[in-house]
């Protein structure tokens, strides 16, 4: 039975969509840009728009999983291109990059919403995010840009149980993150390194089974993060030497496995959060 505290949340989160007139959702596919999604459908039916980015930073195919959730939920989507490898804060991998890259999207976003008449733009950001290193929350405050699940007090744990709630298939969907966080700070990025880390990790996938998986790429060591509990899965039988003749096939001449298993920015240990 359907708790009453997810009634009361959902039907709170609703109701501040509908005050909003018509919205623009930044739209990953992710659980929390699908949740927010779905309730602004509900609340706003056509007045309601989703948009993904297609990007060098992400693997195609995460596009193709987000216009098959959108047409899940029957929300109108379009897709707009953007490059964020043209800016040299990104290109450059800085710390700060997520900060130069929310800009370019959500200035994009801003100007279609716009365009399209809509009121504004609202994203799947929640309360844990600002928990951690996103430089990319102080471009949303500058643009205006409205966060649904946050300003209702949102963490990942709820986020998920509303999404289940709601039917949606992506509520057990592993987090996602851009291809950039796979690299060390200050190591120059290019779509061919963004492509080699992507089919890295849909390698991995594909040989151990495994649904969470990060490739972090250190030059020629690629160096593997999955759950802890699923290491076994990387050792046994002939999937280790599998793994390590498809990896070094695509440029890399070791491949580790991260004793410490996978967590989410290992590369942003000692950030200041905020």
């Amino acid at each position: 039975m359907r708790s009453s505290w997810l009634k009361e949340v959902e039907e709170k989160v609703v109701e501040a969509l509908k005050r909003k007139g018509s919205v623009l959702i930044a739209f990953s596919g992710g659980v929390d840009s699908s949740v927010v999604a779905a309730l602004a459908f509900k609340a706003l039916k056509e007045k309601a728009v989703a948009i993904t980015f297609k990007s060098p930073l992400h693997p195609p195919w995460e596009l193709e999983e987000a216009e098959e959730i959108a047409e899940e939920i029957g929300v109108k989507h379009l897709t707009v291109d953007v490059n964020e490898l043209e800016l040299s804060d990104v290109a450059n991998n800085t710390p700060n990059r997520c900060y130069f890259c929310k800009s370019l999207r959500f200035s994009k976003a801003v100007e279609l919403a716009s365009k399209l008449k809509l009121n504004c733009v609202v994203d799947g950001t929640n309360a844990d995010d600002v928990k951690q290193w996103r430089p990319g929350l102080r471009a949303l405050k500058e643009l205006g840009i409205h966060s649904p699940l946050l300003e209702a007090g949102l963490g990942e744990r709820e986020v998920r149980e509303l999404a289940k709630e709601l039917g949606l298939a992506v509520s057990e969907k592993p987090h996602s993150s851009c291809l950039a966080t796979r690299f060390p700070y200050g190591r120059r990025l290019s779509v061919e390194l963004l492509r080699r880390v992507a089919e890295a990790e849909k390698i991995v996938k594909e040989v151990a089974g495994v649904k969470q998986v990060r490739v972090r790429d250190h030059g020629d060591l690629a160096r593997v993060e999955v759950e802890a509990s699923e290491h076994k899965r990387l050792v046994e039988g002939h999937v280790a030497q599998t793994l390590a003749s498809r990896l070094k096939k695509l440029g890399y001449r070791f491949v580790s496995l991260d004793l410490e298993g996978y967590r989410f920015g290992s590369f942003d240990r000692g950030m200041r959060y905020g």
